[in-house]
């Protein structure tokens, strides 16, 4: 899969995602594990807030680099 094949998780947003947000639910997961939500440029605002307000973001990464 080529970073071309990644789409925005917003809803309803088809756009190439860009960005990568990696977060997760400490209350769920492991401090080490990271879910990812995919996001294009006009989303990565929306998308980092909603994960930030409930201190799930942990960082944003470029899609070229994730692993």
């Amino acid at each position: 899969m080529t970073s071309a094949d990644l789409v925005c998780s917003a809803k309803a947003c088809r756009r190439p995602a860009t960005q990568a947000l990696r977060w997760n639910n400490p209350r769920l997961h492991t401090p080490e594990r990271r879910k990812v939500w995919l996001a294009c440029d006009e989303h990565t605002s929306t998308l980092s807030d909603f994960l930030s307000l409930r201190g799930f973001l942990r960082d944003v990464v470029p899609v070229d680099r994730l692993d």
